[in-house]
């Protein structure tokens, strides 16, 4: 489908866009950017997006220069769709890492990932409900693998199944977000997965709708056109934890490796850290929705 027309990655950015920032310059001061999630204090809420198949669609080395880049920043490592060998290599640079793991019909395969990743002492692992249908809405097949949808009963089995929290991924709807807090998710991830449905809801329209109807202590990450420290503070004023950077990654690990992008994760940092002093917000907690003014989408 034509860029033009009813594609979300253009409908997202469109909204992001239309948010505009509130400034507050009295009793400001140098901000704090740390974040806490599942019990451990991270430097920043600017996080990686779950990139996949780096290797195939850029070059062989691609995953492993996005795992050090990532690490080097200090940023948690988001990780989609990849063979035992890539997981064991992107654990290995020492990066807090979530793995996401699709919705495979064999549901064993499921859980032989998340045994895999208690044993390299993962941070977390994902499950990515989004990815069940092809583009004619029958299940979809990815790598040779058939994916099919997950129920609220299995997910609570997943749920159950470790002891490391477990993300949903995918989640566009109120109606989604409940199931998933209903079934013990520790998280989820508002997301419309690159366009894989066209005009769908940008996550930050949706966004202050599902925190307001969701528990407190679920954190709430977004993904889908998060380019910018800007874009970070946005997300965070109408009520993500925190945020992923995807595709810019790509740019950035294609032009200088792995030291690009760290370089992008830092200067995304830098970036938020400029629009929290300019807005009187000494740290993550100070930032809410009276800061954002809509333009009108």
């Amino acid at each position: 489908m034509s860029d033009m027309i009813g594609n979300s990655n253009r409908i997202t950015r469109q909204y992001l866009d239309s948010l505009l920032i509130e400034t507050r310059y009295m009793n400001s001061a140098v901000p704090d950017l740390k974040m806490e999630l599942y019990g451990k204090v991270f430097e920043s809420p600017i996080m990686t997006a779950a990139l996949s198949h780096l290797d195939h669609f850029m070059y062989e080395g691609a995953t492993s220069q996005y795992a050090e880049g990532t690490a080097k920043a200090g940023a948690i490592l988001w990780l989609g769709m990849a063979e035992k060998k890539e997981v064991e290599l992107c654990a290995s640079t020492g990066a807090d890492m979530v793995e996401i793991i699709k919705p495979y019909s064999d549901r064993s395969l499921i859980s032989q990932k998340i045994r895999h990743a208690e044993k390299l002492g993962l941070f977390a692992v994902g499950i990515d409900i989004d990815h069940a249908f092809a583009e004619d809405g029958t299940l979809d097949h990815v790598d040779g693998y058939e994916m099919a949808p997950i129920t609220t009963e299995e997910l609570s089995g997943i749920c159950s199944s470790t002891k490391l929290p477990v993300i949903v991924k995918g989640v566009l709807s109120l109606y989604d977000a409940k199931e998933a807090v209903k079934a013990g998710a520790k998280g989820i991830v508002l997301s419309h997965h690159n366009n894989r449905i066209e005009y769908a809801i940008p996550p930050l329209k949706l966004l202050p709708v599902i925190r307001k109807e969701i528990p407190e202590d679920i954190p709430i990450f977004v993904d889908c056109e998060i380019r910018t420290g800007m874009d970070a503070f946005k997300a965070i004023a109408l009520g993500a934890t925190a945020v992923c950077i995807g595709r810019p990654l790509m740019t950035a690990i294609k032009k200088d490796g792995a030291e690009g992008a760290a370089a992008y994760l830092m200067k995304a940092n830098d970036e938020l850290r400029k629009v929290m002093a300019y807005t009187g917000c000494r740290d993550l907690s100070h930032i809410d929705a009276s800061l954002i003014l809509s333009n009108g989408l």
